[in-house]
């Protein structure tokens, strides 16, 4: 795991700015540094030595240095791909060099053959052509930037501060969809003219031009298979992919919580040592269930209590580490849990992902539980649905307003925070991007299919890719730690993707299939749980003095004011207070922006 920068210019220092990018980003890889400089390019990578320690060091060249790259993640399946490529000479035993003879015997076509995380720049010095990828989830992050004719690409887009032609502007058209999704769901980013790579494609760099191709595609379609059947698939493949997610020349320790994914991680992998976090309030606080399953795994397990006073103290800093705003309060957790782990281990498995690929979120038991509504012709729904609208935001009413529209024009996500509704009285700035034109490229390409399937389709194109793979990325690599997802592998997709709906939910619970494979392994009831989401104690922390005026002073300042209606946004935060209304999700969002504007835009907050 490792940290990636480079640019293309005709700057005259490309030693000394290449440099200063790597060091911006020298938490991503604190064991070493290597350049690649020529008229053309500057390459820079930041190394955590995982694979191959002592040899292992980039950029990597192949045999007659017509190539080099630069690479950020881990191809699991290398070993197995080294058996292909018999023609090619290995110097290292470590992943990288896989991809530069696999580009030299099959071209783009290697990113069909690999299995892994990654994100890699690869220079083809004859050619003059740049050749980056994304892995098909993206678990790794890549960045890019054009101006005239400098390019810039890397990890993480605070590097670019560190190029002299690099202009740091806000985009501010994203604001609206951020406060509705609690991310940034688009390729654009919060910094204007700088862009996501999306997961699954690759860019091409040659002559100023750049190209981007997707090369993965998500597809869905039910197998018939019996339910024990299915059981069983889930079983090995797991198994499998917990196995390749587990080499390393170093020590693999664990996450663990008390919900089934982790649990049955660490059931699997066994690791020494695992890590947790909970809070001093009981209902938060998920420790005891962890050290009882480490227990009977007879494995050691660390924790920490996360108090209140460090909870607020560390957001300035996360949104640093994070580069684009996200109100998702389980990335702070994530921090501390990795900053836990890092005082022993370099490598850490964690149980993201199965939630979407296997139907783990009581949202979709609607299908199940109630049914009978959907069998209402949709036109008496829409009626119904269209009054709701009109109505004050209550209980219950969103179900109907929900059930009367096709899920295309009303579902972003299981974490939508904001309405469009709302948003127009939250805002001081004009709205340009609705939600729909957001996820309109995703559905379009889900036509014919399922209400359930589209709606899995979205939380793994957005929630999971563009919030859960990023949060976790970041705050790993905060604390100098490579996380591992073994439940986001594309073989555990593959296997996930055919389970027809009957075998993710039922009236009992979410993700069945999955915990039935898993209770075979896990050795106490955590298999059992129904999904609680991630437990934080910000709801109740609110109404506390101390952090109901941080956030108060925070919404009177001037930098809120350019953006938001500072009557209402403090009207959501007051009615939070005196227990009138539940408003802490939005109180939230609107606060971290706020504290990731002061990092990156209030000149006294930025981190020198």
């Amino acid at each position: 795991m490792c940290g990636i920068a480079g640019f293309i210019s005709n700057d005259k220092k490309k030693k000394e700015i290449i440099k200063k990018m790597a060091d911006r980003i020298s938490h991503r890889g604190p064991d070493g540094e290597g350049y690649y400089i020529d008229d053309y390019i500057a390459l820079g990578h930041r190394r955590l030595s995982i694979i191959d320690v002592g040899r292992g060091n980039q950029p990597m060249y192949n045999e007659d240095k017509s190539l080099v790259i630069v690479f950020n993640g881990e191809i699991y399946n290398y070993q197995e791909l080294k058996e292909e490529l018999p023609n090619h000479k290995f110097k290292t035993k470590a992943d990288t060099e896989v991809l530069l003879h696999g580009y030299e015997e099959w071209g783009m076509d290697l990113l069909k053959k690999i299995r892994g995380m990654f994100s890699f720049a690869l220079w083809d010095i004859k050619n003059q052509l740049l050749f980056c990828a994304r892995d098909h989830f993206g678990i790794k992050p890549f960045y890019y930037y054009q101006k005239d004719n400098t390019f810039l690409f890397g990890s993480e887009i605070k590097s670019f501060f560190e190029h002299p032609k690099f202009e740091k502007k806000l985009n501010e058209k994203l604001i609206p969809a951020y406060l509705s999704f609690s991310f940034t769901p688009t390729t654009e980013t919060f910094f204007e003219g700088v862009n996501r790579l999306d997961a699954g494609h690759y860019l091409l760099y040659k002559d100023g031009q750049i190209t981007i191709k997707k090369y993965f595609e998500l597809s869905w379609k039910e197998n018939e298979n019996t339910y024990e059947e299915n059981v069983k698939k889930i079983a090995e493949i797991m198994e499998d992919s917990v196995k390749h997610h587990q080499i390393s020349d170093v020590e693999v320790g664990s996450f663990l919580s008390s919900g089934i994914d982790s649990s049955y991680i660490v059931s699997l992998a066994k690791p020494n040592k695992t890590y947790t976090v909970g809070y001093d309030i009981p209902k938060y606080n998920e420790i005891e269930y962890a050290k009882d399953l480490t227990k009977r795994l007879k494995i050691k397990n660390k924790s920490k209590k996360i108090t209140k006073e460090e909870y607020l103290k560390i957001i300035p800093d996360i949104m640093y580490y994070m580069d684009e705003p996200s109100s998702d309060p389980a990335a702070i957790a994530l921090y501390f849990v990795s900053q836990l782990a890092s005082k022993d281990v370099k490598v850490v498995l964690s149980g993201e992902g199965a939630d979407e690929l296997f139907g783990g979120y009581n949202f979709y038991r609607f299908y199940v539980d109630l049914g009978w509504y959907n069998k209402i012709p949709y036109c008496i729904r829409h009626l119904i649905a269209s009054i709701c609208k009109l109505l004050p935001e209550v209980r219950g009413v969103n179900f109907f307003i929900r059930r009367g529209e096709k899920v295309e024009n009303n579902y972003i996500g299981v974490n939508r925070v904001f309405g469009e509704k709302e948003r127009k009285k939250v805002l001081n700035i004009p709205i340009t991007l609705t939600n729909q034109e957001i996820t309109k490229p995703v559905y379009d390409e889900l036509k014919g299919q399922s209400d359930i399937v589209k709606m899995q389709a979205i939380d793994i194109n957005f929630w999971l890719m563009k919030d859960i793979l990023q949060k976790a990325d970041r705050m790993t690599m905060a604390n100098s730690l490579e996380g591992r997802v073994p439940f986001i592998d594309k073989m555990v997709y593959q296997v996930a993707s055919e389970l027809p709906f009957k075998h993710k939910i039922s009236k009992q619970n979410t993700k069945i299939a999955l915990r039935d494979a898993a209770k075979e392994v896990i050795p106490n009831e955590s298999y059992r749980k129904k999904k609680l989401g991630f437990p934080v104690p910000i709801r109740e922390w609110m109404k506390e003095e101390d952090f109901y005026e941080e956030i108060k002073k925070t919404f009177e300042s001037e930098y809120a004011k350019k953006y938001f209606n500072q009557e209402y946004i403090l009207n959501l935060l007051e009615m939070h207070k005196n227990n009138k209304k539940d408003n802490y999700r939005k109180v939230w969002n609107i606060y971290c922006f706020l504290k990731w504007y002061e990092v990156f835009f209030e000149p006294q907050k930025e981190e020198e």
